[in-house]
């Protein structure tokens, strides 16, 4: 229901800069609020995964990392032809879909994220929930105007994979937060592509057109769904799934858990 409400507010105001932009952050602030009340209501606990602590340094990473990795697959489309710069868009457009990616980031993380991924982890382990919270994720897709089962299946493995990973990595929201708002604003509101197979209603600094072949542009559904994209995304992914076994992020199934804990 709050994802509802967020994506149609900030849609609503995407018209309009200033509102767009406010609309999108307040949006993302009562889901980030709700979401510690709920989780110190139904499980007893501090919701630790949104702490403030470090949020800023977490957060900022997270949005520079994702504005540079969509850069480098838009830069390989470019180098094979994909995409050509047309044009100028406009900084106020640009807020505009801040503001809606704003929105959209908070909210799908907490959703796939601080609960899908997290809950199924208790159950399936780190890697099981890899999986189920990607496929689900993915297939959440398959319901904007433009979808494909290809780019819902590449959204499940480049975006469902890295988001994850990033908060096995870390436990915290912040980073994934931040990596999803970096990507998608580069993606819309930078180099002015189609999310996710949906016009996001905003705006973006710079014009563009792709042409070639989908699997290099992504075609209808937008870059998410080319090759440049999956691969820059699994190298990420990668080093993120590395990190997480270092710091010991990466956790057995609970059953496993048990069996061990009975052992010992």
């Amino acid at each position: 229901m709050v994802m509802v409400l967020v994506g149609r507010a900030s849609s609503a105001a995407a018209g309009h800069p200033v509102s767009g932009l406010l609309v999108g952050v307040a949006g993302a602030v009562a889901a980030l609020g709700l979401y510690a009340f709920l989780v110190r209501w139904l499980e007893r606990r501090p919701a630790t995964e949104v702490a403030t602590a470090g949020a800023a340094r977490r957060l900022g990473q997270g949005i520079l990392v994702g504005v540079g990795i969509f850069a480098l697959a838009i830069a390989i489309i470019t180098l094979f032809g994909g995409y050509r710069l047309t044009g100028w868009g406009s900084v106020g457009g640009a807020l505009s879909t801040l503001g809606v990616m704003s929105g959209v980031a908070v909210v799908e993380e907490l959703l796939f994220r601080g609960v899908v991924f997290r809950l199924a982890e208790e159950v399936t382990g780190t890697w099981g929930a890899l999986v189920v919270s990607g496929l689900l994720f993915g297939g959440l897709h398959l319901l904007n105007p433009d979808a494909t089962l290809w780019g819902a299946l590449a959204i499940a493995v480049e975006a469902g994979g890295m988001l994850a990973a990033a908060y096995a990595a870390t436990r915290s929201l912040w980073l994934p937060i931040g990596l999803h708002l970096g990507w998608n604003l580069a993606e819309g509101g930078i180099f002015g592509a189609t999310v996710s197979g949906a016009e996001h209603g905003g705006g973006s600094v710079l014009l563009g057109t792709f042409d070639g072949p989908a699997l290099l542009t992504g075609g209808d559904f937008g870059p998410e769904a080319s090759l440049p994209a999956i691969l820059v995304c699994l190298t990420l992914t990668a080093l993120l799934i590395r990190s997480a076994l270092r710091s010991g992020g990466v956790r057995p199934r609970r059953r496993t858990a048990r069996i061990a804990s009975t052992t010992l």
